[in-house]
């Protein structure tokens, strides 16, 4: 029995040091599946964050043409309100996925400024489908392109924070004067 009492602190330290190693295994394992996880999320917020952002751009430059035909606006591609007509609701078809994957997944601040920049773009769209002349006017729109610059300036910097990312680019480039009708 003297024996087996000589060796019971070995056991007893191979025993600690098999559970320690074990803990340790289990730790490091969870903290890569945490991280993993992490990764994979931020990696599907991102995408969520730039197909929103796509499917509203189509919208905007929808109405940089239609605006360019009407004079207010210099897109080189006019379109024709009668040549757009089933354009904006396919736009908004389009959108409409992206959009609620956006309100699931996406952080507070982030679809807060997307809900702000989709409404200004709705108002360029009612400006571009108004058949009043006032709302034509060339100051008018310049006026809700600020808008629509400053609420996607918004919107990016907001999933930039999200995604825990630097600030970036404003994309702040100045844009060609509309030429007087």
């Amino acid at each position: 029995m003297s024996a087996f009492i000589q060796q019971l602190p070995a056991l007893i330290g191979v025993v600690i040091g098999a559970l320690g190693s074990y803990l340790a295994v289990v730790r490091s394992d969870r903290a890569r599946f945490l991280r993993e996880r992490t990764a994979r999320w931020e990696e599907r917020r991102l995408s969520v964050y730039s197909d929103y952002a796509r499917s509203l751009k189509q919208t905007v430059t929808l109405t940089y043409r239609v605006a360019s035909h009407l004079g207010a606006d210099p897109h080189p591609h006019p379109l024709t309100m009668a040549e757009a007509q089933p354009l904006p609701a396919e736009a908004a078809v389009a959108r409409e996925p992206s959009g609620e994957t956006l309100i699931m997944l996406g952080g507070k601040e982030a679809v807060e400024k997307a809900r702000v920049w989709v409404a200004v773009v709705l108002e360029m769209e009612r400006f571009v489908r108004e058949g009043r002349r006032e709302r034509r006017e060339p100051e008018a729109w310049r006026a809700l392109l600020a808008q629509q610059r400053a609420a996607r300036e918004g919107y990016y910097a907001a999933v930039r924070s999200d995604l825990g990312l630097p600030p970036g680019h404003g994309a702040r480039t100045p844009l060609p004067s509309v030429p007087a009708a």
